[in-house]
């Protein structure tokens, strides 16, 4: 594929981010995808979509009132690509409003599905806004880091039974 057609491909999952259209966001990955972030490490497309239905989810059904999504800087080449993306969202354990900067790396497929996909944030940073004074006290810790991983790896292998 085309440095083009992967643009698109990040255009296309951030539109249905916005959207939180979980089922769109899904469709853009391949089967084997790999995602990584702060609080995941996801193989395969079941737990990568897995993780974006639950979220998407648990938005609709908490935060949908002050859900927001916007990107930028979308670059691409034959095989990698790049975006910038800003969340504002209600974190649903604590019920906390988060302002998340994000910078995410692709790789792609030949067919223009994305390989890859690594969110890189400020732990800290979105740590004292979802958790509070815990984050702001232990959020520089692996810890803490630790806790929230495995917290995250358990709500979606709980959500995933669930699923059909």
């Amino acid at each position: 594929m085309t440095a083009a057609t992967n643009a698109q491909t990040i255009e296309r999952f951030y539109s249905a981010f916005a959207k939180l259209d979980a089922a769109t966001m899904e469709a853009c990955y391949a089967s084997d995808a790999v995602f990584d972030d702060e609080a995941f490490s996801l193989r395969g497309r079941r737990e990568v979509g897995g993780m974006w239905r639950m979220l998407a989810t648990g938005t609709k059904a908490k935060g949908a009132d002050v859900w927001r999504l916007t990107w930028r800087d979308v670059k691409a080449d034959d095989n990698t690509g790049s975006a910038h993306w800003d969340a504002h969202y209600r974190f649903s354990a604590t019920g906390r409003l988060v302002d998340n900067s994000i910078d995410a790396r692709f790789t792609f497929t030949p067919e223009g599905l994305i390989a890859t996909h690594r969110d890189s944030f400020p732990f800290w940073t979105w740590s004292r806004q979802a958790l509070g004074t815990p984050g702001l006290l232990l959020g520089w810790t692996p810890m803490l880091h630790n806790k929230v991983r495995a917290t995250a790896a358990a709500n979606l292998a709980t959500f995933l039974a669930r699923q059909p």
